[in-house]
């Protein structure tokens, strides 16, 4: 799995604070005269690679990738985050304090409009199928013992509670069509169930679907439709959610920020998102142990991507355990045309 293949590495340098305005507009137009650098640009917009991924998807040797970087970094166009063993890279987040964010933003959405080579877009594609696999090849192989090893992080019996309540909390008139992306063994079908006319549960995995499949007959559950697929899935492009539920299921996903995306196009205007994830945390047991690809989120993160794609913030709620995990549900609002 290619979380795993990085080598340990050093941060790439930081952008100087105290660099003076013609010092740091002098690295931004350095960091954005190279078409390589542009590119890397377009590609972390909306994904995090570490520096092997990127040297696969760009065909180029580290020591050049890692020398890219570091321009970029220093110009304040990149961050790093540490997942386990591995260094992952994306785009700085924009702000409005800094003199030259307005540049920075510009330079952005003129990297966005760039078009990809069809050999960097397979790269991608590669990569993201090889995560994607890795997640299904976990739960095809520890569909029965999931469960157990989920509890260890975060028991269902504290967030399941929580994000019902959210909901109840936050629902806009009475639910018609709801859609749980990943609903693992079923528990969380029989919060939604009654609370909504028709629901949709998705997953990617055909061993979880027929354990929340066993699970809602188990408790006549008649009301639900079961599909085998991901949120790009042909099954669901007919059709528009008020809302939808992502319980646990962001840091298993190839690319977290594109499910967004996939999500507010299957909303109607107004409609609710409500995903429930882990905060960031240092335990890299649980890529292992529970098939993480992620080692949660900083809130942070799920506000930009969902910003981004369309959504603004609605409440929120955070759970602290005395594990050490630290759980955050959040509401998403599609923003109405």
């Amino acid at each position: 799995m290619l979380l795993h293949s990085s080598p340990m590495l050093t941060p790439v340098a930081a952008i100087d604070t105290q660099a003076s305005p013609s010092d740091a507009l002098l690295a931004l137009c350095k960091a954005s005269a190279d078409p390589l650098r542009l590119d890397i640009l377009r590609v972390l917009s909306r994904d995090s690679f570490g520096v092997m991924e990127l040297c696969r998807i760009f065909a180029i040797k580290q020591s050049g990738m890692s020398h890219h970087l570091k321009i970029l970094a220093t110009a304040g166009l990149l961050t790093t985050r540490r997942e386990g063993n591995s260094i992952f890279y994306r785009r700085a987040a924009v702000t409005d304090n800094r003199p030259l964010d307005h540049l920075q933003q510009a330079l952005f959405s003129a990297s966005d409009s760039l078009s990809l080579s069809d050999h960097t877009r397979q790269q991608l594609a590669g990569i993201h199928q090889e995560r994607a696999e890795h997640s299904q090849q976990f739960f095809s192989e520890n569909a029965d013992k999931f469960s157990q090893q989920q509890e260890q992080i975060a028991a269902y019996d504290l967030y399941g509670i929580n994000t019902a309540e959210l909901i109840d909390n936050s629902i806009r008139g009475k639910g018609q069509r709801v859609l749980e992306v990943g609903p693992g063994e079923g528990a969380f079908l029989a919060e939604l169930s009654p609370r909504f006319q028709q629901l949709v549960a998705l997953d990617n995995s055909l061993e979880m679907l027929a354990k929340s499949k066993a699970f809602a007959d188990s408790k006549q559950l008649h009301n639900i439709e079961f599909i085998h697929g991901d949120t790009k899935s042909s099954a669901l492009q007919a059709n528009s959610f008020n809302c939808i539920v992502v319980n646990m299921v962001l840091h298993h996903l190839p690319s977290p920020a594109d499910i967004f995306f996939d999500l507010a196009a299957l909303l109607e205007d107004g409609g609710q998102l409500f995903i429930t994830d882990l905060c960031s945390h240092d335990q890299n047991w649980v890529q292992h142990a529970c098939g993480d690809l992620w080692l949660g989120f900083d809130p942070k993160d799920l506000t930009d991507w969902a910003s981004t794609a369309g959504f603004k913030e609605g409440q929120s709620v955070y759970l602290s355990q005395r594990n050490g995990f630290r759980v955050q549900i959040r509401e998403f609002v599609t923003t109405a045309n």
